[in-house]
């Protein structure tokens, strides 16, 4: 989470590294988004079921065998 605070803090200041004179404000404004994304990330709800790498693959598997086929999906008709 702290690697897309900063991120997104470089980007509104528009900067990747800050002067010394900034140094300050810059650190300070990367742990706050830091730690607002981590309670925005903790208080998120879902009632989908986690997702897994296997079938994640399974279904681009699946899409991929669709498009070589010509095949169209069941519910774009």
């Amino acid at each position: 989470m702290r690697a897309a605070a900063l991120q997104y803090v470089r980007k509104v200041a528009g900067f990747t590294r800050p002067s010394q004179a900034n140094a300050a404000a810059f650190d300070e404004a990367l742990e706050a988004v830091a730690e607002a994304t981590r309670r925005l990330v903790g208080r998120l709800v879902t009632s989908a079921p986690p997702r897994t790498r296997e079938a994640e693959q399974a279904r681009a598997r699946e899409r991929w065998q669709r498009r070589a086929s010509g095949a169209r999906p069941a519910d774009s008709r």
